[in-house]
């Protein structure tokens, strides 16, 4: 079968359906193009028909349906033109009867009710005449047309209309706007040509308001299988591992233990940048682990990892003793209500104190057996090896008391890890699939991304065909890069994803405006002023000081600076020196780093200096809040003082050539001077508004004209002046606005 014949049993055009081809990767360059039956049952399930067949069944029907509404219409049509020759028919032999004035009354009135009374179906016949389609109710019901969508392609809103595109492209041209059959236009714009047409265009109303609050929980803990999963198909899975802790203590490296590969060397100077997913098999079961990062710049990826775990492994040095990220790496922990395993890393250093560091551990709330509590606490170390088979054997005991279990046999659910666009790969996801089997062909939905998976990767790097429960896999196919800790699942074909795909982008970008909004609720009439006298500046910052007290202090002094016009945004206010980190932030938010007795890191200048970013550093808080003032002065435009210098009435009109005319006048107030503006006035009116082209007094360029004097002016490109004009001169002044 060939494509311009496919096209036709689907009902779609040649150029839609060569799209549609080259989705599901089958090769066709035009019309002419032959396709084999299994690439015909391809596209059909891609439309979501089992075959051609019932492909074209639907046509036919939709073509029978189609004549239907036709004979419909022409029968309306008939009707209606019935109904006016009758109309037409009463009022004649009415006509002539309005000789007599006084009788005439009566028999109007009397003719008038047998006039309706010759119509067979007078119920019928009031909406046929204001109304040409058939029945009036569902002509009523149908003149609402509701999208989904805040834009309608010409060609979709044509057919809902009941017109032909080629019209519809016409009547927008008429409107000044050019779109194809296939380009989509504004609601706004479909609105008007409704209205023109008798139809009513509406944007669908979003009927679930109230799950918006969930939306900041993205990421769920999947630990239980759903309610509808029968016992029987549930089967023991691998446990979910995460190692959390403080930078430096050695997570990435124990787990390079338990693994036996080299990932340390490959991490930018030896930290952890992205959670990694990986799956180590033991002798009679599988554990996946996340590694997540410790530093304090991935505070959000370490959350996320810990709502995606089953158990925490907390990996402390026993020379360091706990951290500041090893206190939020318990707290969340502790938040997602996962099994806690301590890990009291380089215990082959001689510094190593772990009676310490059960003392501290206790004093933030975990308490380990050997002091009575419930949390394993296993020594190691990762560069020696010691105790990893002891730790090995507490992941799983635990596993085995959580009992956790899944059903491989249904559609796989699960969350991205990690997310990028990779060189000659396109956009890739590591996913972890808490549920069901994930298969190379799936079509599948990640966050408010789609595709269809055309490659797995294992941790190993093999190519696999599946992935079960608790396995995570790097996944092909994509068309854009979804975000880490969105949730993905399977749909049953392309179409569905992509239709999922496209509400999903619809709802992120209203609650991005929804979340874009002033917190301070500013009213319609307050965002019309600030649109008026330009949209409200914002001054991003990020705040570094050596104390908490100077935190306080600053905080408050900054939040002291109250304006209108400029916004102060303080988008991070830290105790420590200015990072790297600090400056990739500040890059990315276009804001300037304050410094408040702290110094700078090794890279911080360069880093500084290659993303464009300002930092200032300050030992007294005035100085730092002059220039923060300042600065936020400096992003208001500059306000236009008009300083007024005198006038001078026009006595005389000089012709000087075609293109060229001079005022002949007295200076009657203040003075002219030759740098000046003018103003030519006749009455009230202003004529001119500009430059002034020169200035002579008795022939000779003359500076300055004071009052009582004559000159000549010669205004720039404007001659249509008269004798009795008067000419101000004044001088424009920028003058900066104050907050």
């Amino acid at each position: 079968m060939k494509v311009h014949e496919l096209a036709v049993d689907l009902e779609v055009s040649v150029e839609e359906l060569l799209e549609i081809l080259g989705d599901v990767e089958i090769e066709a360059s035009d019309g002419d193009s032959l396709l084999a039956d299994t690439e015909v049952a391809v596209v059909c399930d891609e439309l979501g028909f089992a075959s051609i067949d019932e492909a074209r069944a639907a046509k036919a029907e939709s073509d029978a349906a189609k004549a239907a509404v036709d004979a419909a219409k022409a029968a309306a049509d008939a009707k209606k033109a019935e109904a006016d020759a009758k109309k037409a028919a009463a009022k004649a032999a009415a006509a002539p009867k309005p000789a007599a004035k006084k009788p005439s009354a009566p028999a109007a009135k009397e003719e008038k009710p047998a006039a309706k009374e010759a119509a067979p179906a007078p119920a019928v016949e009031k909406p046929a005449v204001e109304e040409p389609a058939p029945v009036v109710e569902e002509e009523e019901v149908n003149k609402t047309i509701i999208f989904p969508k805040p834009q309608v392609a010409v060609k979709v809103l044509a057919e809902s209309m009941e017109m032909k595109p080629n019209q519809l492209i016409a009547e927008l041209m008429r409107m000044n706007i050019f779109a194809s059959i296939n380009q989509d236009i504004d609601i706004k714009v479909a609105k008007q040509l409704g209205e023109k047409h008798g139809f009513t265009v509406e944007l669908k109303k979003k009927e679930k308001p109230q799950p918006k609050p969930e939306t900041e929980k993205k990421v769920r803990k999947p630990v239980a299988p759903k309610a509808e999963d029968r016992p029987e198909d549930l089967e023991i899975r691998p446990p979910i591992v995460t190692f959390m802790g403080h930078v430096d203590h050695g997570k990435t490296s124990l787990l390079d233990r338990v693994r036996k590969t080299k990932v340390v060397a490959g991490e930018s100077g030896g930290i952890t940048q992205h959670i990694g997913a990986y799956t180590v098999d033991m002798d009679d079961r599988k554990i996946t682990f996340l590694d997540t990062p410790g530093h304090a710049a991935f505070t959000a990826m370490r959350a996320r990892g810990a709502n995606l775990t089953d158990i925490a492994v907390l990996v402390v040095a026993a020379e360091d003793g706990v951290m500041p990220q090893t206190i939020e790496a318990i707290k969340h922990a502790q938040a997602a209500g996962v099994c806690i395993i301590i890990a009291m890393n380089k215990m082959d250093l001689p510094a190593a104190n772990p009676d310490r560091l059960k003392q501290q551990l206790n004093d933030h709330g975990v308490m380990v057996e050997d002091w009575g509590g419930s949390i394993g606490c296993v020594p190691v170390s990762a560069e020696t090896g010691m105790g990893i088979d002891e730790l090995l054997e507490r992941i799983s005991l635990e596993a085995e008391m959580l009992e956790l279990k899944a059903n491989k046999h249904k559609k796989a659910t699960g969350y991205v890890i990690e997310a990028q666009m990779e060189p000659g790969m396109g956009p890739t996801a590591t996913l972890l699939v808490c549920d069901g089997t994930l298969k190379v062909g799936d079509s599948v939905l990640c966050g408010a991304q789609y595709g269809r998976i055309k490659a797995l990767i294992d941790c190993q790097g093999k190519k696999v065909r599946t992935a079960g429960p608790s396995t995570a896999v790097k996944c092909l196919g994509l068309t854009g890069v979804p975000g880490a800790g969105d949730e993905f699942s399977v749909c049953a074909n392309d179409k569905e994803a992509k239709q999922l795909s496209v509400e999903l982008i619809a709802e992120q970008k209203e609650q991005e405006l929804t979340n874009a909004m002033p917190r301070n609720k500013l009213s319609l009439d307050d965002l019309f002023g600030d649109a008026n006298s330009g949209e409200i500046k914002e001054l991003p910052v990020i705040v570094k000081c050596d104390v908490q007290g100077s935190i306080e202090a600053i905080q408050c002094s900054l939040e002291g600076i109250k304006s209108d016009k400029v916004k102060l945004k303080i988008l991070t206010n830290e105790v420590g020196n200015i990072t790297t980190n600090d400056v990739m932030l500040a890059s990315a938010s276009s804001a300037i780093i304050l410094g408040f007795h702290v110094a700078k890191e090794n890279g911080v200048t360069a880093a500084a200096k290659r993303e464009g970013v300002e930092i200032r550093l300050y030992s007294i808080i005035y100085e730092l809040l002059e220039e923060v003032e300042a600065a936020m002065c400096g992003l208001l435009e500059p306000e236009l003082k008009e300083n007024y210098l005198g006038k001078a009435e026009i006595r005389q009109v000089f012709d000087m050539g075609k293109r060229n005319k001079i005022a002949g006048c007295m200076v009657i107030e203040g003075k002219i001077t030759s740098k000046a503006s003018i103003r030519i006035k006749r009455g009230d009116d202003v004529l001119y508004k500009g430059s002034l082209g020169s200035l002579k007094r008795f022939q000779n360029d003359a500076a300055e004209v004071r009052d009582g004097q004559e000159c000549g002016i010669r205004p720039d490109n404007f001659m249509n002046f008269e004798e009795g004009d008067i000419i101000e001169a004044y001088t424009v002044e920028k003058v900066a606005q104050q907050l």
